[in-house]
């Protein structure tokens, strides 16, 4: 936490700030930035944009990565219609969710979010807590039984929210095989989720990648057994309480009357399932790899969590007595935002903090080094949960873990509420640290992950 250094006579202290990523400092071609994008893609974004508002050049096509506020306001609400998502990352995410909410556009998009929407809304999302509730006890009692051996808290998390997405998208359904869904995204994500080169070159769909081919073939086993079971659930009516699944089925586009196929839901139930369970996981783990790294902080938060739960899980209606928690969370997703790069292709002409963007260009939005931008935050590389405090916001398109405009992500309240149900019962049952020697890499492929893993010993209370 703290390094003490001796300059002229006097002692300074200064804080060592929390694992981050070695960003670019010189200019990078197609090559190195093909190589560099394999291996982590935020070693393609340069060190500068975390101290001006845009950088811009060339790598095959023109590129400007933008970190002011008002230009990615800009991006994302005022002008969205002329930055779709690129086409890299449609190329990649395509073969494994097809034309769902996450990569659709203009009025296939807009109706499918209409439908969608009412299935994310505050009541329904509370209505699902139990079942975050329940994956937390599960968790935490895994926990309890490693004993005295340390914990890989990222495969934990990932096992405690992926019980989550399943049971609120296919509960009750024993037709479908998690462990092969499981296995199958997480090859997905490790193979066809590395850029290709003819991705970043632009070139067409049909052109076979690489790698990508495999992991395809079981994505495709999974789809089938999905629609096996919306085939069946459509059949067999829904449960007492909807979960998501029954929540689609019943969902139609307020404007037109129109619903969604099998084909539809399927692939944005996939949609919730690879976006809903990695990305919270994900923030889970930063989060604890954030207390053990800081015990005053995880300290504060366990006395909030003992004194608000006295032993038992979380539910919904301990979330307003739970504010350093959730300001953890926020600080994490600061720190660590699982969707770290988000990019753009304009289809027309543009200008962006006074440069020109050109039809064809790539606008980048590198949340990552926004979060960390030295013109937004203060002491933007250290973990500090009182940068939260009382309410406290930043410029709204200063912070984007979620994105904004008409994109924002569908399920962000059901992720907020799902990591502080969680993360309050782990804390106040355990007291984490860190195992020597073993820091974890922030590594970005698809999303930002801890390489190596978040292995902590949990000693419990």
């Amino acid at each position: 936490m703290q390094r003490v250094s001796h300059t002229h006579g006097s002692t300074v202290e200064t804080r060592i700030p929390p694992v981050r990523a070695e960003l670019v400092r010189e200019p990078l071609n197609v090559l190195q930035s093909w190589q560099a994008s394999r291996q982590n893609l935020l070693n393609i974004i340069p060190e500068a944009s975390t101290r001006q508002p845009i950088v811009s050049g060339r790598t095959g096509t023109r590129w400007h990565m933008v970190t002011d506020p008002a230009a990615i306001r800009c991006v994302l609400l005022e002008n969205v219609d002329n930055y779709p998502k690129s086409i890299v990352t449609k190329n990649l995410l395509r073969p494994a969710i097809g034309d769902s909410l996450f990569i659709a556009e203009g009025k296939h998009w807009r109706w499918q979010r209409r439908t969608a929407a009412p299935a994310f809304s505050h009541r329904n999302v509370a209505a699902l807590a139990p079942v975050m509730t329940r994956a937390a006890d599960r968790s935490a009692d895994r926990i309890a039984q490693a004993g005295n051996r340390a914990v890989n808290m990222l495969d934990e998390m990932i096992t405690a929210t992926f019980d989550v997405i399943s049971d609120v998208t296919f509960s009750g359904d024993t037709g479908f095989d998690r462990a092969a869904v499981h296995k199958a995204i997480d090859l997905y994500i490790a193979e066809a989720g590395k850029v290709s080169l003819f991705d970043v070159l632009g070139l067409p769909d049909w052109i076979p990648r690489p790698g990508r081919t495999l992991a395809t073939n079981g994505m495709g086993d999974m789809k089938a057994a999905a629609d096996r079971v919306i085939d069946a659930r459509q059949a067999s009516g829904h449960h007492d309480i909807p979960d998501l699944l029954d929540l689609l089925l019943e969902g139609e586009d307020p404007k037109t009357g129109r619903r969604m196929s099998t084909e539809e839901i399927r692939d944005n139930l996939l949609t919730f399932i690879v976006a809903g369970h990695e990305t919270t996981a994900l923030t889970l783990a930063w989060s604890l790899y954030l207390c053990a790294f800081d015990q005053d902080v995880q300290n504060r938060a366990r006395a909030e969590a003992q004194n608000v739960l006295h032993g038992r899980a979380a539910t919904a209606d301990d979330l307003a007595k739970l504010p350093y928690i959730r300001q953890i969370i926020d600080e994490a997703l600061r720190l660590y935002p699982p969707a770290a790069i988000v990019s753009r292709t304009a289809l027309a002409q543009d200008t962006l903090c006074g440069t020109q963007i050109h039809a064809g260009d790539t606008v980048i939005l590198p949340i990552y080094a926004l979060h960390r931008s030295h013109l937004l935050w203060d002491d933007p590389d250290q973990f500090n949960p009182d940068r939260w405090a009382d309410g406290a916001k930043p410029d709204r398109y200063a912070y984007l873990p979620f994105g904004d405009g008409p994109r924002i992500c569908i399920g962000a309240s059901f992720a907020l509420q799902e990591a502080v149900i969680i993360l309050a019962t782990l804390l106040g049952r355990f007291r984490f640290t860190s195992v020597k020697g073993v820091d974890p890499d922030p590594v970005m492929i698809i999303t930002l992950r801890p390489e190596r893993g978040v292995w902590l010993e949990a000693e419990a209370l």
